[in-house]
């Protein structure tokens, strides 16, 4: 696999914010393809007549730009290659790596002529001075690694159900699809990016300085994805395997591992009372095949593997995603909100048990208002209970 993966989706959105007064911030764990982001986008702009010296591309993560993670010098080589009386587009990866490069970023939004894209691999950086500085102008585009569509483009395998699992366990992260058919080449290139995030983006970026601990407790969200976690129950689950731990540095650590995007937490909405609880979140993983390399596991736990897939494939369609309480200890997988419509969705392996088809139906039943409402499976039968449509989960990615 040599060719870029047209990322249409996060494209058509670059596009739709082009030469307006936002700087656009694409946020995402590394390696989910933001630089390649940029490479697509470029293309597009030089198709559209844009000249190369009207593009100022900046990595700084690249050791031939490394006197540029000061802010001033960063402000400077911009501002020297602006282009007299056009239209300058300004693109900078991973610009969390240079100190108080909000001051820049801030400086360059003065000048009229510049459209800013910059990237970054942790959410911290859109909480500190950036949204101080430059509130409600800058725009975040969150991306993920590869859609099921996408990930097609990607790899040669052709029986669409064999391609799925192999999405579902190998995961998706754009390069690791060069290693599909070398399993101890994909493996290691993913505790490549594992290790990373943990030291540059979490341990780094939040200061913190126990790894084992780090470790630990990202060990615990994979293994409890799409299960109730509170910092309070890990932080008890330490302390009883002998590893005394307090509340309030598992909340930190739970922050960091949020903020580098490898995991994302999702809170419990009262759908009768239309209110956010405060009661225990689920996490999810930013990427299954990740999960199944920190686990050491591929093929178990199907049911809260293909949950995760339908979380992060919400995202990618642009839902605001919480996980909704229905009636008294019913819950229903995904409440999804997009242009103010709301829709539910309750996921299972399998319904093809009279006991487990009930017990996915009942959630969704107990909803009194008439919003559209799914059941995802991997069965092949589909169908309509009562107004709720069962679909194939690989058909629903494949859209």
């Amino acid at each position: 696999m040599n060719k870029l993966i047209a990322r249409k989706a996060y494209l058509e959105q670059l596009a739709m914010w082009r030469d307006e007064e936002m700087i656009k911030v694409v946020t995402g764990v590394r390696r989910c393809g933001k630089s390649t982001l940029f490479e697509l986008y470029i293309d597009r702009l030089k198709a559209d007549g844009v000249a190369d010296e009207q593009i100022i591309v900046i990595n700084l993560e690249d050791e031939d730009f490394s006197e540029l993670l000061e802010y001033k010098k960063l402000h400077e080589y911009v501002k020297a290659r602006i282009v007299s009386g056009k239209r300058t587009y300004v693109f900078i990866d991973e610009i969390q790596n240079c100190k108080d490069y909000e001051k820049a970023i801030a400086s360059l939004f003065l000048k009229k002529s510049l459209d800013i894209y910059i990237t970054g691999s942790n959410a911290y950086m859109l909480s500190g001075e950036l949204a101080t500085k430059l509130a409600a102008r800058y725009i975040e585009i969150d991306m993920l690694p590869l859609s099921f569509v996408e990930y097609g483009e990607a790899v040669s395998t052709a029986d669409r159900r064999e391609r799925f699992y192999q999405y579902l366990n190998m995961g998706a992260f754009p390069y690791a699809a060069r290693f599909v058919d070398n399993s101890l080449a994909h493996s290691q290139y993913l505790e490549g990016i594992y290790s990373t995030v943990l030291v540059k983006d979490v341990m780094t970026r939040k200061k913190l300085n126990d790894i084992t601990l780090l470790k630990s407790i990202a060990n615990f969200l994979a293994s409890n994805v799409g299960s109730s976690v509170s910092a309070k129950k890990i932080a008890d689950t330490l302390t009883s395997n002998g590893r005394p731990t307090g509340t309030a540095t598992v909340e930190t650590y739970l922050e960091a591992l949020s903020d580098s995007y490898l995991f994302y937490k999702v809170q419990r909405y009262d759908i009768k009372g239309r209110t956010h609880l405060k009661s225990e979140s689920k996490y999810y993983i930013c990427d299954t095949g990740l999960r199944n390399m920190i686990l050491g596991t591929q093929g178990k736990d199907l049911g809260h593997q293909i949950e995760n897939l339908v979380y992060l494939e919400l995202l990618r369609r642009g839902y605001t995603v919480n996980i909704g309480k229905s009636g008294r200890g019913t819950e229903v997988d995904f409440v999804a909100v997009r242009d103010k419509q709301t829709e539910y969705y309750q996921v299972s392996a399998t319904v093809l048990d009279e006991g487990v088809l009930k017990r996915e139906l009942t959630p969704l039943k107990q909803i009194r208002d008439n919003y559209p409402k799914f059941l995802l499976t991997l069965d092949d039968f589909t169908g309509d209970h009562d107004g709720i449509r069962q679909l194939n989960l690989i058909d629903w990615l494949s859209r």
